[in-house]
Order: C-alpha cells, then structure tokens, then sequence
C-alpha cells in the first residue's frame, strides 16, 4: 500500500470482521525522536498466541471471502524497511492491539496519506462504531470521537451532505493545525 492510511483502514477493518464495537486509533509523530507510531486498539475477539504468529504470513487469512490477507504482512514489511517494527497484542476474548514503528525520516517510510478522507470513511461506513482518534505531531495533539460528533450533531447523520462537508472541514482545519495550520 502506497499510504499509511490505507493500512490503517485496513487494520480498522480487521478489526471491525472481528467484532470489535470499540476501536481506537493513535498516531503519534515525534520529529525529535525521528519516530512515527501508529496504534490501533479494539475489543473484537483477540487472537491466541498461534494465529498471532500467523497474520503476518500473507497466505494466512481468518476471511472466508478470499484466501490471502496482505495488510499486516505489507505493513509488517513496510515498517522493519524503515528502521522499525510491526507488534501485535491480543487475547482471546479481550481484543487485539497493532502497533506499527516507522523512521519517520526513512527514505522509504510511506507518506501518512489523507487522514481526513481515512477518518471519514471510517465514520461514515460505521454509525455505531465507537471510535476515537488521536494524533500528536511534535507538541500538537487533536483528539476526536464518534460520542464527540454525535453530540455536537445531536442525532443528525453524518451522511447528510451539509454534514459531510462540515466534517470534512472540521477535520481538515484540526489535522491541518497539528502541522502548523498547513494541509498535509
């Protein structure tokens, strides 16, 4: 995958196929430390130590749909080529942890991609997840909610056009700031 995002769509869909109702993502962008982290945490079923092995092989896959899984061998790939690493946390019955560590100078580290599109996409697909995102670039940090826009929306959908330009924007000028007010 070209973008961060992509995978990170991925893993959240990953985490969606196993039935997590709460999902939380974190990126975190330590120029200082040449650090970039990305977290996702879920309640879906967990996985035993096993299949935990396993989900890096890209000929492994829990979808009945098709016989390959390619996102966290790609994103595993992808993080040790630039200077980091690809760790998975889970337990059965509890949920599942991904984390992946990027040199975030390294010539071949993906760019981020467009997280206001990312962040849309997942709330606009998934009404009833419960979904939080966090990033922090350098001493800048955003945080937004599902709970947060249902209650600044106050039961009107975020599929509603005027809406989805309003959060568009919202998340554009916020994401925007962590850079110091420039559209990544």
């Amino acid at each position: 995958m070209r973008e961060l995002s992509l995978h990170i769509l991925d893993l959240v869909q990953n985490s969606l196929e196993a039935g997590a109702m709460i999902v939380k993502l974190e990126v975190i962008e330590d120029l200082a430390a040449d650090v970039m982290l990305i977290r996702v945490s879920d309640n879906g079923r967990g996985m035993d130590e096993k299949l935990r092995q396993l989900v890096i092989d890209p000929f492994v896959t829990t979808r009945i749909t098709r016989r390959i899984g390619l996102g966290l061998p790609l994103m595993d790939m992808s993080s040790k080529r630039c200077d980091g690493y690809l760790k998975i946390d889970s337990t059965p019955g509890q949920g599942t942890i991904i984390e992946a560590k990027y040199r975030h100078s390294h010539l071949d580290r993906p760019p981020l991609g467009n997280m206001v599109e990312t962040i849309k996409a997942i709330l606009v697909a998934n009404p009833t997840l419960d979904f939080s995102y966090h990033h922090t670039v350098n001493d800048r940090s955003y945080t937004v909610s599902s709970r947060e826009l249902a209650d600044i929306l106050d039961g009107v959908s975020l599929t509603q056009p005027d809406i989805l330009v309003w959060l568009h924007e919202y998340l554009s000028d916020n994401i925007a700031n962590l850079y110091g007010g420039v559209e990544k």
